[in-house]
């Protein structure tokens, strides 16, 4: 593999190894505001135990958060030179933007959160984690302020520099802010993020019931988590059936790559399906003129194909096709999921169904992968663009980059987050398998 290929992996192993934790820190965040404001609300001190347990894991995910991400940043320098100096003032703002406004927010706060139960007055207390919370979801803003510009650019003009080449300079702050995919992407970011947080309270509640552990802790954050998950996994449907309709007025042929459309005609809708690249040819089954309708309100109305685009402006379109398709049929099994476990809540049978906790223990896993498989179509269905119509990938690469150091550091990082993955794992069971610190505990401790 050249140096392009090599520096295109490492940068998806990690960046998709982050973003394993900024989704569940967001998700998780908003929880613990849920948790401690009932808390306050009705002084039941069942929801404060929830809250302390689950800030715990919180501190967790945020430390294993901080340390992937800084990783990720030092490659713009080291592997992707001539992108950071054609991209630098744009990204310049917005990473700013996210460092003052979102990252100092959420760490200066996140000490009174960990360590200030019994320090500071309870109303204090939920002040810091409404704080950490918010600045979970400013710090996600600008990131993806900043990649919805690579999407849609806006706001820019293009200047020659002295030395050659030309590099992207904002003339209009809030026209970067404001492109015209980034308020749908943040939408759909959000969604899944709580989504994530949601389902990995329920998987630990789910645990905890069949393993008869801290019942009544158990029920209270399952109840409470399932609505939150039911809410955010009809929301996202929503949410990322108007974040296609911004791609198939920004990006057609990102859209058309999505659903395997050739020829610009009336589209069906796939549900499952493979793409003959060779030949041209999308085979599965299909919704006829599904997509037409949900682009325009008219089943009969034209989309744009993949014809429409040379060969060599366009995404690798099996692989767009698939992780798209797959992670809509992962949303529709979260969405079933959970008004399922809504369902059976309202029956009287939640905690009769032992099948149905053992599909909320392992559920942790999809918002996950949907979230990754988002990004991998989003990400994958831009190329060959990495601005969109204003740089190449291939335009993007450092000069004196060589393939041998990428592959050596790719080596060393694969093996770092693999350890750093399994301490987290470790850690994680460690705090699961000790508990919440309640009253039930403590009366089998005397």
């Amino acid at each position: 593999m050249d140096a392009l290929a090599l520096s295109r992996a490492q940068f998806g192993l990690t960046i998709a190894f982050h973003y394993i934790f900024p989704p569940l820190s967001i998700g998780l965040g908003l929880c613990l505001v849920l948790f401690e404001g009932f808390y306050l609300f009705t002084r039941e001190k069942l929801y404060l135990e929830i809250a302390r347990f689950y800030t715990r894991i919180f501190g967790l995910i945020f430390a294993m958060g901080v340390a992937t991400g800084v990783v990720m940043e030092f490659q713009f320098g080291t592997n992707w030179a001539s992108y950071s100096r054609f991209v630098g003032d744009v990204f310049g703002s917005a990473l700013a933007a996210e460092g003052v406004f979102a990252f100092f927010l959420e760490s200066g706060f996140l000490g009174l959160l960990l360590f200030g139960w019994d320090r500071i007055k309870p109303r204090t207390h939920f002040f810091a984690t409404l704080m950490v919370c918010l600045g979970a979801h400013f710090s996600a803003v600008w990131i993806v302020v900043a990649n919805s510009w690579q999407q849609t650019p806006a706001g820019y003009h293009l200047v020659g520099q002295p030395g050659g080449g030309i590099r992207a300079e904002v003339t209009d702050f809030w026209q970067v802010v404001f492109s015209p995919s980034t308020v749908s992407r943040i939408w759909h970011v959000y969604m899944g993020a709580w989504q994530a947080g949601a389902f990995a309270v329920l998987s630990i509640s789910a645990y905890y019931l069949l393993k008869k552990k801290y019942e009544t802790f158990a029920k209270t954050g399952l109840k409470m988590a399932l609505v939150v998950a039911a809410a955010a996994s009809l929301l996202q449907l929503f949410s990322g059936h108007d974040s296609a309709k911004v791609v198939a007025a920004t990006q057609p042929a990102k859209l058309a790559a999505y659903e395997g459309h050739y020829e610009t005609a009336a589209a069906p809708l796939y549900l499952f399906g493979w793409v003959d690249e060779k030949n041209g040819q999308t085979h599965g089954v299909s919704i006829p003129g599904l997509l037409s309708y949900l682009v325009s309100g008219q089943s009969d109305a034209p989309v744009t194909g993949l014809n429409a685009f040379t060969p060599d402006k366009r995404p690798p379109i099996n692989f767009v096709f698939q992780t798209y398709h797959a992670m809509i049929a992962i949303g529709i099994a979260l969405i079933a999921i959970a008004w399922f476990g809504l369902f059976l809540w309202w029956r009287g049978g939640l905690w009769k169904a032992r099948w149905f906790l053992w599909v909320l223990v392992l559920s942790v896993l999809l918002p996950q992968a949907a979230n990754q498989l988002g990004w991998f179509s989003a990400e994958v269905g831009r190329q060959p663009y990495i601005v969109y119509n204003l740089m190449k990938t291939s335009d993007a690469l450092s000069k004196s980059v060589k393939a041998g150091e990428v592959l050596t550091s790719m080596i060393l990082f694969g093996f770092i987050y693999s350890l750093l993955f399994v301490l987290f794992i470790y850690l994680l069971n460690d705090k699961i398998q000790h508990g919440p610190e309640t009253k039930e505990e403590q009366g089998h401790r005397a």
